[in-house]
């Protein structure tokens, strides 16, 4: 498969993210504070879509001196398509942080400590999904309609599902776990595992962490997919999903403020999906432009944003 990775372009990008890795972890735990404030979520959120833009500038000036200004252009494009469309799948995933996080009544300065392990052991989990996915579409091209056909029906499912009550108490995963692991009645602090009299116990926090790492195995089965619509060159891919998976501690903390402002925004995701699946199956067809698909993401995204909010002002008036 044709890519414009190297072994040096590879290595200069998992050397940045372990240096914002390690910026990650310094911001959120320097002040010890137990709450991430608003202020703060937005700001940082702010500086991982700086950095990622940043990063697209640079990879294009890259290609422009190395292979020329029109395959320089298309791939900046597709890097930053691939980006918004992972950014704002991961929004959902967020939601559902929330939710399993308010099951468990999990205090906000343990979250942050969930959310460090949860987005490394992302990043191992996707950067293994995405290399196996760009093998998978060489070997077998056909494997992309699959891919369509899937998206179409998430989408589907997503917008038909929305407003219907994740249950994380009754999951199978936790009912699993709860019969094969020893587990805490209570938190012990931040301890994910205690020792009693010898035996090993697993605490409620460590049980968080598996759904936690479980419910972004689920959504990276639609997110990777729906990347590779836009581009099939594995280091696109995986670039533009790690830097949107990096920024997701800072957009939890903010979103937790703000979930209830966001009614449409499911809505908006599902036909996103639905658009990328489409724009799968029609390959052999209709090539649909890298740029058509930016901007449909973008003007999907600001419209449910417009309309949410315009509702919910109008829910607080009438209130």
């Amino acid at each position: 498969m044709e890519s414009i990775g190297n072994i040096g372009l590879y290595g200069i990008f998992f050397a940045l993210v372990a240096v914002l890795l390690l910026i990650d972890i310094v911001a959120f735990n320097k002040s010890g504070q137990a709450k991430v404030s608003t202020k703060q979520a937005a700001i940082w959120s702010g500086v991982w879509v700086a950095v990622a833009l940043l990063f697209g500038a640079g990879l294009w000036m890259y290609l422009k001196n190395k292979v020329g200004l029109e395959l320089a252009n298309e791939r900046a494009l597709e890097f930053f398509t691939g980006y918004l469309i992972e950014k704002s799948l991961a929004i959902d995933n967020v939601f559902v942080w929330l939710m399993i996080f308010s099951a468990f009544a999990i205090p906000a300065n343990m979250q942050r400590k969930v959310l460090l392990y949860g987005v490394l052991g992302a990043i191992i989990m996707r950067t293994i999904m995405i290399f196996a996915g760009a093998w998978l579409i060489q070997e077998f091209h056909w494997i992309l309609y699959v891919f369509g056909a899937f998206l179409v029906f998430t989408g589907i499912k997503m917008w038909r599902n929305h407003g219907e009550e994740v249950d994380s108490e009754d999951g199978w995963l936790l009912r699993w776990l709860r019969k094969h692991l020893r587990i805490t009645e209570g938190l012990e602090g931040e301890k994910f595992w205690v020792r009693r009299d010898g035996v090993l116990f697993f605490t409620p926090l460590m049980i968080v962490l598996i759904l936690v790492e479980f419910s972004d195995l689920i959504f990276a089965v639609d997110s990777i997919p729906a990347i590779f619509a836009v581009t099939t060159d594995p280091f696109i891919v995986l670039t533009a999903n790690l830097l949107a998976i990096l920024g997701l501690r800072a957009m939890f903390f903010l979103i937790a403020d703000l979930a209830n402002r966001m009614s449409l925004l499911p809505y908006a995701l599902a036909i996103i999906l639905v658009f990328i699946g489409i724009k799968m199956l029609l390959l052999e067809v209709y090539k649909i432009p890298i740029a058509f698909s930016l901007g449909f993401v973008v003007v999907t995204l600001l419209t449910a944003g417009i309309m949410s909010w315009r509702i919910d002002k109008k829910a607080i008036k009438t209130a």
